[in-house]
Parts: C-alpha cells; structure tokens; sequence
C-alpha cells in the first residue's frame, strides 16, 4: 500500500498471490450486494471470476437437498443460506474456491465451508467457534482472512503489465440506483420487485467478472454465470447451460438417484453432472454404476429435460455490455428468462428489442458498460 495500514489480517494459513486477487475481488462483490440488498451475502471465487453468488434468502426443502445442507439440523442462519446457495449454484466450479463472507462468520456458515473443498475465506469477522471450525480444516492449513469492513481504498487504480504501469479511477457506479431501469424500449414495461432485486444481484455480480459475461439470477442467487468469453453468445450460451444444469438438479429423478453409502462430495456431484448430460452412459454403463449407485437407474431423457427445463421461469439475465443480436434473447429465453438488464448501444437494438417482445420478456438499456480485466 502506498499509504496506511494494511486493512486485511490472516488469521489462518498461507494465502498465496491467486487467493489474495480472489479473496479481495469476492470481498467487494458481497460488501456491495449486502449494501444493495442489504440482505446478507456470499460469494464463490475460483480464478478472479466468481463461480456461485448469492443473498441470505431463506432455503426451500428442495435447495436444501440440491445443495446438500438438508442433513444440518440446527437452523441455517441468513448468512449460512447465503454461502449454501452461492456455493451450490454450480459445485463443479465452485470445488477449490475461495469464499466470500459479507457479515460475521458464524458457527453454522463455519460448519457448511468444513465440509466443502476450499482454499479459504474472507470476512469481516469470526465468532470464536467459527473460527476453532475453520482452524481445524485442511489440517489446520485453511485460508481465513479477516477483513476491517470500513477499509476505503484510494479512488486511482493502478495496475502493471510488462513493466509499464497504468492508472485509472475505480468503477464506483452504484448499481442499485433506480434509475438504470429507467430506459425500458420494449412492450413489456413491467418489473417486480424481486426481478428488480435479481437483475441488480447479476449487474453487481458482472462488475466483479472476467468479461465478457453473463449472469443468471434466480430467487436471490446467480444460477449460470458466463465469464471470460470473447464472443456475447458464447457467454449467453455457457450460463445458459449451468443455469438449466441448475434447474435439472432439481428434478424428481436426479434428487431420487441412489448413490451408494459413503460416496465422496466430490464424487457425487461430478456422476450428477454426468448423468444430467448427453454422456450419462459413463456413469450407467454396466460396470461403471455400481461405484456409484445401489441401484441402476433410469437415463433422464433428452424429452425429459427439455419439458423440464420449459418449467423454468422468472429467471433474471444481466450482460456486462450490450447485446450485440437478436440470437442472446434467444438463447436466453429457453432457460427461463423474463427480465433482462444490459448496456444498449447495438447497431441491432432493433433486432434485440424485437426478439425480447416476441417473447414478452421485460428488458432495461442501462447505458452501463461494466468491463472486468
């Protein structure tokens, strides 16, 4: 620092160059959401692009089986919710991530992150007993960092490639401000409170992205997240497919699947990820299922998950700059979305309005470009 003391303290570990950009990243993703929403909040890093990010709703019986928490028998504290389904909106990115905490950590949210593989944590504070948690974890190796939640950082970033040092100001735009879904060019007008909520939660989580990205939200969390693709429908494309991934956990078939005792965490959630896929034979295959299931079950259908994925709805997108065509409304509208919140600006704006009123999706120009590198 070029000035002051430092504002982070690790209480735990060896942070190394990597967890420090992910740790500091996810900080300002959930202090934002949390003063936005004012709602607590949690973040799932892995590599400077966040993987899950989420407010402290309460959880449904299914997400706490989906997310696997359904076994925990003490009451899930705000918080807990919050870090439950950022971390288990897409487990196979979120394993070995580094999680964000807006609030003190407590001993419930403590007792989730032990049993998930991580490299670490950053929060604002930790109670005693999280704390004697989070110590014991990795053999007394894990990650924690504590954070003062004041810290203001100078307002002139500076950043240096190949020995030559760049300056600019930092991106302070408040994307809670009503007025980013003032510009609303299509026949649907209408947004309601919690789609409100949900495009800010994909806008704040854009701002802390690799872009170009996309972000899906649903209910308080993002679902499918698009990071760090060259080209917008690429990006629409990959959240889309978490976001349906998302969806078809939740399907009687895959929550009814029969895994045998003792499986790994980790195991578990990449023969779920298979069995949703095209390639479920390398997981039903005869000689194969038996490492993971007592009994065989059946495939789930290509007919199956496309009815099934048509049940989505009410689902929020937000893009970190505009959308170039109409074939990212597309795209977007087969996974459920309703309301969408981009920059505007295309030389084919007509063709993307034109595409979200053929489905009645509600769509604000926010005249905001919120590039991450």
């Amino acid at each position: 620092m070029t000035d002051g003391e430092l504002p982070i303290e690790v209480l735990n570990g060896r942070p190394g160059y990597i967890n420090f950009l992910d740790a500091l990243n996810s900080w300002q993703l959930v202090k934002e959401l949390k003063a936005a929403t004012g709602l607590a909040s949690a973040a799932s890093f892995k590599h400077v692009s966040p993987a899950g990010a989420a407010v402290g709703l309460p959880l449904s019986d299914t997400l706490r089986k989906i997310y696997f928490v359904d076994d925990i028998k003490e009451e899930l504290s705000p918080l807990a919710c919050a870090y439950a389904r950022a971390r288990g909106a897409d487990r196979m990115s979120s394993y070995g991530d580094f999680v964000a905490l807006s609030d003190t950590c407590d001993a419930v949210t403590a007792t989730l992150l032990k049993r998930e593989v991580s490299d670490g944590v950053i929060a604002p504070g930790y109670t005693p007993e999280a704390l004697d948690i989070l110590r014991a974890k990795r053999k007394g190796t894990y990650n924690v960092i504590q954070i003062d939640p004041n810290y203001v950082p100078e307002q002139l970033e500076r950043k240096q490639v190949f020995g030559i040092t760049f300056e600019q100001g930092r991106n302070e735009i408040q994307l809670d401000s009503p007025t980013l879904f003032e510009n609303i060019p299509t026949q649907n007008k209408t947004f309601t409170d919690d789609a409100r909520r949900d495009l800010i939660i994909s806008l704040i989580t854009l701002k802390y992205t690799q872009s170009n990205s996309v972000c899906y939200v649903k209910d308080g969390q993002a679902i499918g997240i698009g990071a760090g693709q060259q080209s917008r429908i690429h990006c629409t494309r990959l959240a889309g497919n978490k976001a349906d991934i998302w969806w078809l956990r939740q399907h009687p078939k895959v929550m009814e699947l029969p895994f045998v005792d003792g499986i790994r965490r980790a195991d578990r959630d990449n023969t779920i990820d298979v069995y949703i896929s095209d390639d479920y034979d390398d997981v039903l295959r005869d000689g194969t299922w038996q490492q993971f299931f007592t009994t065989r079950p059946e495939p789930l259908s290509r007919e199956e998950k496309k009815e099934w994925i048509a049940r989505n709805t009410g689902v929020a997108l937000g893009s970190d700059a505009f959308f170039p065509f109409g074939d990212n409304i597309e795209r977007a509208h087969k996974s459920g979305v309703q309301y969408i919140a981009q920059a505007g600006g295309s030389v084919r704006d007509d063709n993307v309005i034109e595409t979200c009123d053929k489905y009645g999706i509600a769509m604000a120009f926010t005249g905001v470009r919120l590039f991450h590198h």
